[in-house]
């Protein structure tokens, strides 16, 4: 079921709704995943994402969202092109996600060496790419 469409995306309604009012902003142009897409694109995918998001809280009266990109099929993206889930959320809704776990202060570290270098590098081609 469409709920808004213009040249630049699609927004519908989930035919596997997790929760009332949960959609997918879908852009137009063919991407497997946000990593095929440039930074603007992305920016205005998350900035409509953003949008609707607000305008779902206000007419559902909904006491939180949650907005996600499932990017990759290890991350179970399932359809072969970027999308983004707005889900409306409830107090006392039955929407599940993953339990966390506590991670120790020695393994935050250990991981945070690991990809330290490499997000720093990222973030500062995005920095050049914009300048």
């Amino acid at each position: 079921m469409k709920v808004y469409e213009d040249g630049f995306l699609l927004v519908i309604m989930d035919r596997y709704p997790r929760g009332l009012g949960h959609v997918l902003v879908i852009p137009k142009a063919h991407y497997e995943t946000l990593f095929d897409m440039d930074y603007g694109d992305v920016g205005r995918l998350f900035e409509y994402s953003v949008a609707v998001a607000k305008a779902l809280v206000g007419a559902l009266k909904a006491d939180g969202v949650n907005i996600g990109v499932n990017n990759g099929r290890a991350a179970n993206q399932i359809i072969p092109h970027v999308h983004v889930h707005v889900i409306p959320r409830f107090y006392g809704d039955s929407i599940g996600f993953p339990p966390k776990r506590r991670a120790s202060l020695e393994e935050l570290e250990e991981v945070a060496k690991l990809v330290r270098d490499e997000v720093s590098s990222a973030i500062k081609n995005i920095t050049h790419e914009r300048v």
